[in-house]
């Protein structure tokens, strides 16, 4: 991931929100198109200097082994690392079936893709803000923990997380970057439950007397109330009085669990627009995007760049954390905080979008978030070995999965299958301690 590190600002200089007519947050009130609109918005400071990411062509033979163990059961996959695109995607008229792979696990060697586009607008606007700490909080390998521990590093910021559980005998994995890169502090589970207040708690100790508490909200719903900051000191309810240094000497920001937030939307947005170039995937051929879903906000945001761009894509996710109604209600509450804290009010679109943006589905063969099947360690073994890119059992083999599936059906069909690969590299080093057994096998292979 490469950084666009500016200085940090706050004088009628270069901005991460867009450079429109608007209030304190939002956007101007006159009526846009869907891709102006957007555009508009777009034009801002991001943490990823360029939207780039490659695009690679998986191809499946076309004898497929139809196996009640699972989909990719006895399957071999050959990658095309610089397939045709633009005008020249596969017609789908040849017999092999095969599926598009956007390889954002290769945007940054330590923080997932997904986890990189989330963070993309969030990071400028703590710098435009003058954020000093940022606290957040995850499982024991959380891999939105490490992200933010790396990121807030890597621009001078410094980072506090709570990880659910006990400390592990060895660091490894995501738990080991984050003990490199932030500051960890292990909660025991009862405690965790309550995130919410943990969080605020933890922040308050991080700010001390003299500092300030916001969270994410906070900065993208200003002007600011005296109730939205705490502080053991009188406060002044200007957000321009917020940003100077000379008020508080810590300011620190609590981020939800996965980042899950509004303003972490525009940076999958913002892939969005790049992945419809007229040379990539295009406005025109109609795309079924896959990808795993934790918190969901990365299927919620591509969900949205594809209708506000009018791109005939359908976005499926695969559910691994929670339960149907659980995304369902996210997806809404993201929409609904998108659309107040950006102004969005073309009701064309809101039609569209209020009928949701996500078509949830489960998991091939469903299971407690966090386990791994027997045999899924050598399934993503093979798919390593026969193309060069690197899936984990959690979560990217799950959409590996239903991309294979999806390529089948598609294989004479009108849609190209289009997989986002977030990432997990780290996870597992993780999953290699916790399933010995699992991973000992390898070495016979």
């Amino acid at each position: 991931m490469k950084l666009q590190r500016l200085p940090i600002t706050m004088s009628r200089g270069f901005h991460s929100h867009a450079h429109l007519p608007r209030g304190p947050q939002g956007i101007s009130e006159a009526k846009l198109g869907c891709e102006e609109f957007l555009v508009k918005l777009l034009d801002r400071r991001w943490t990823l200097v360029s939207p780039d990411t490659k695009i690679q062509q998986i191809m499946l033979p076309p004898e497929r082994i139809k196996d009640e163990d699972g989909p990719l059961k006895d399957k071999s996959w050959f990658n095309m690392p610089n397939p045709l695109l633009g005008d020249q995607i596969t017609d789908n008229s040849g017999p092999d079936s095969s599926f598009y792979v956007v390889r954002d696990d290769l945007l940054h060697p330590l923080v997932n893709g997904n986890k990189a586009r989330k963070l993309d607008a969030v990071l400028p606007l703590l710098e435009d803000h003058s954020v000093t700490d940022v606290v957040t909080c995850g499982g024991c390998q959380s891999a939105h923990a490490a992200a933010v521990a790396v990121s807030c590093a890597e621009r001078g910021l410094r980072s506090h997380l709570l990880l659910r559980g006990e400390q592990p005998d060895i660091l490894t994995g995501y738990n080991l970057i984050s003990t490199m890169y932030g500051n960890v502090k292990y909660v025991p589970r009862s405690v965790y439950a309550n995130r919410e207040e943990t969080l605020k708690t933890h922040a308050s100790s991080v700010a001390g007397k003299n500092g300030c508490v916001l969270s994410l909200t906070d900065i993208l719903e200003a002007p600011l109330t005296k109730q939205s900051i705490s502080s053991s000191h009188p406060i002044s309810t200007s957000m321009d009085d917020w940003r100077s240094l000379g008020n508080f000497s810590r300011k620190v920001v609590v981020m939800n669990e996965g980042a899950g937030d509004s303003i972490a939307l525009l940076g999958v947005i913002r892939l969005v627009h790049y992945l419809s170039q007229s040379h990539l995937l295009g406005k025109e051929k109609a795309m079924k995007f896959v990808v795993d879903a934790g918190t969901g906000t990365t299927a919620v945001g591509l969900g949205l760049g594809a209708i506000y761009f009018g791109l005939p894509w359908k976005i499926t996710a695969v559910m691994l954390a929670d339960t149907l109604d659980n995304y369902r209600e996210r997806e809404r509450r993201l929409i609904s905080d998108f659309k107040r804290h950006f102004r969005f009010d073309l009701d064309h679109a809101l039609r569209e979008i209020d009928r949701g943006v996500v078509n949830w589905v489960e998991r091939y063969h469903p299971r407690k978030f966090g386990n791994v099947i027997k045999g899924e360690i050598e399934v993503c073994q093979e798919i390593a070995r026969q193309t060069g890119i690197l899936v984990d059992p959690v979560y990217t083999l799950a959409a590996w999965e239903l991309a294979s599936l999806l390529s089948e059906k598609e294989a004479r069909g009108d849609a190209e299958v289009v997989m986002l690969h977030t990432g997990g590299t780290l996870g597992m080093f993780g999953l290699a301690q916790r399933y010995k057994s699992y991973f000992q096998t390898l070495k016979d292979r």
